[in-house]
C-alpha cells in the first residue's frame, strides 16, 4: 500500500509544471474566490530562518474563469483535482462550492478557513463549513490553522457540520523584519509562514485530531523527506502534502517516495488503518 502524495495548495503551477503535477496521486489547486483577486502588493515571499513567509493574498481569476478556462485544462492532466475554495463570507464559500458542485472535474473541495495574509470572514469556521456542506455532495475537506486553541475541539465541530476530512496544518501568521531598512519585508508586513519548522506544529495538530475524530487527515507542514511522511502517518495522516520543499526541489514526489521505499517503517507497520479512512474513492479518481 503506498502512501498518497499530494501538493499543499499554492506551491505548484500544474500548467506551468504537469511534469510534476502528474507525479502525484492529486493535484490541489490555488485557492478560488467567487471574484477575481490581484492578490496583495510586492514583495509577498521572503525566507527567514526555517521558514518561508508569503502573502499572496488569494491570487485568482475568479470561479467562474476558473471554471470554465482554467479547471478544463488541469482535467487533461487525468490527475484528480482538489480545488481549495475560499471567500470573505458565508455566501462566498456557498457560491464557490455551489459552482464546483456540478463539475465532474472536481474530486474534492478543500476550504481556506485559514489564510493568514488576508481578512478573515466574520462568520465562524463552523458556520461556513456547514453553508459549504449545504451548496455541495462532493466530499469537503476543511483546511485549518495550527494557531486554533483548541484543534481537536474544533475538528469535532467541523465534522459535526459536514466535513469529510481534514487538511493540517495551514500556515502559521509571522513577520520577518529586513535589517538594514527596520521594515517588514513583506509589504503587507504579516505573511503565512511554512517550511520545516512548521512540522513538529503540524504533527502535534495531526496527533491531536486524529484521537479526536474518524475523519481521513491530509498532513501538512515541512515534509522534505520520506522519513518526514512516515511521521505524518505514524500520527494519523491519511495522505500527505509537499508545499515549501517544491519552491527548492520541484521533483521531490520522486524522490521522497524513492525514500519511502527504503523507510523501515514503510514496510514494518500497517498503513492501511491510517490510509483506509480516506474512503472518498473519488479523492483520488480523476475526474471527466
Amino acid at each position: 500500500m503506498s502512501v498518497p502524495l499530494l501538493n499543499a495548495s499554492g506551491c505548484l503551477d500544474a500548467l506551468t509544471a504537469p511534469e510534476v503535477a502528474t507525479t502525484l496521486d492529486a493535484f490541489v489547486t490555488k485557492t478560488v474566490t467567487p471574484l477575481a483577486r490581484e492578490g496583495n502588493p510586492p514583495p509577498r515571499i521572503a525566507e527567514t530562518g526555517g521558514w518561508m513567509l508569503n502573502s499572496i493574498g488569494l491570487q485568482n481569476p475568479g470561479i467562474e474563469i476558473f471554471s470554465t478556462s482554467v479547471l478544463p485544462r488541469l482535467a487533461e492532466l487525468e490527475v484528480p483535482i482538489w480545488v481549495s475554495a475560499g471567500g470573505f463570507s458565508a455566501s462566498d464559500y456557498r457560491n464557490c462550492c455551489e459552482r464546483l458542485d456540478a463539475l465532474d472535474a472536481v474530486a474534492v473541495i478543500e476550504l481556506n478557513l485559514s489564510c493568514p495574509n488576508v481578512d478573515e470572514a466574520p462568520e465562524t469556521t463552523v458556520e461556513l463549513v456547514r453553508a459549504s456542506r449545504d451548496a455541495t455532495s462532493k466530499p469537503l475537506y476543511a483546511k485549518l490553522s495550527p494557531a486554533t486553541p483548541d484543534i481537536a475541539e474544533l475538528a469535532r465541530a467541523v465534522a459535526d457540520a459536514g466535513a469529510d476530512g481534514l487538511s493540517l496544518v495551514n500556515t502559521l501568521r509571522g513577520l520577518a523584519v529586513d535589517s538594514g531598512t527596520a521594515r517588514p519585508r513583506l509589504a503587507l508586513g504579516r505573511g503565512g509562514a511554512s517550511g520545516p519548522a512548521l512540522r513538529p506544529i503540524a504533527l502535534a495538530c495531526v496527533h491531536a485530531c486524529a484521537n479526536a475524530v474518524e475523519l481521513p487527515i491530509v498532513g501538512i507542514g515541512g515534509v522534505v523527506s520520506g522519513t518526514d511522511v512516515m511521521d505524518f502517518i505514524s500520527v494519523g495522516a491519511s495522505a500527505v502534502a509537499l508545499g515549501t520543499v517544491l519552491f527548492a526541489d520541484p521533483f521531490s514526489p520522486a524522490r521522497i517516495r524513492g525514500e519511502l521505499e527504503r523507510e523501515p517503517r514503510f514496510h514494518r507497520y500497517d498503513l492501511a488503518p491510517s490510509i483506509g479512512r480516506l474512503g472518498h474513492a473519488s479523492a483520488f479518481t480523476a475526474g471527466s
